[in-house]
């Protein structure tokens, strides 16, 4: 893989190359995210959840996507699951939280186990960090839940893992990881382009296919 001079320059300080891709690439899945909120519309759970998602479903590899895919969906699940069996408790949110994270973390062990028992090594090997992040998830959508209902809590959470699996299929494209390596300087773009989406105040994707009968009228 060919480096640019800095890169070179940071590898010899020796920083890991691939954390500072890493670090490099997190802006890009920023402004990716942001993209979708200005211009597409796909509201999500705000940038930073799916961005941290997008790594998460990295950090599954070799293990595979499906199975970041299967811990995403079973986290909502169960997550949702328990709020419905702890509202006849009517205990404070904070405490909520945290059993409802117990009952997911038992549960991410059970599942753990259960893909040891079957030989589905690349589930049960899978590093911790990637499935904290996941379960980490669950206080945003039980406050989506309490807020808003549990069809939006639901809707955002299969809009941030739409974006999550864009910026993962772009953040693990080899190609794209060595040009930013070779030209780590164009993640500076991010910046100017996050200005324009700050200032964006046309309609979004999504408004025209929702008023497209008004549209077409004028």
């Amino acid at each position: 893989m060919e480096y640019s001079p800095i890169t070179q320059f940071i590898v010899d300080q020796n920083v890991p190359a691939q954390t500072m891709a890493l670090l490099l690439l997190l802006p890009v899945v920023a402004t990716l995210a942001s993209f979708f909120r200005q211009v597409v519309g796909i509201k999500a759970f705000g940038i930073y959840t799916p961005s941290i998602i997008t790594f998460a479903l990295l950090a599954f590899n070799p293990n595979g996507l499906k199975y970041g895919i299967a811990v995403f969906t079973s986290v909502i699940f169960i997550g949702m699951v328990t709020r419905y069996i702890l509202r006849r408790f009517r205990l404070l949110y904070l405490p909520r939280v945290a059993i409802t994270l117990s009952v997911i973390s038992f549960a991410m062990l059970g599942i753990l186990i259960l893909g040891g028992s079957f030989n589905r090594t690349g589930l049960a090997g899978v590093s911790i960090f990637p499935l904290l992040i996941m379960i980490t998830i669950t206080e945003k959508f039980v406050a989506v839940q309490i807020e808003k209902g549990t069809r939006a809590a639901l809707i955002l959470a299969i809009e941030t893992l739409g974006i999550s699996l864009v910026g993962y299929f772009l953040i693990s494209w080899p190609s794209f990881i060595s040009f930013i390596l070779a030209y780590p300087w164009t993640v500076l773009f991010t910046i100017p382009l996050n200005v324009l989406l700050g200032k964006w105040t046309g309609l979004r994707l999504t408004e025209y296919l929702r008023f497209a009968r008004v549209l077409s009228q004028k």
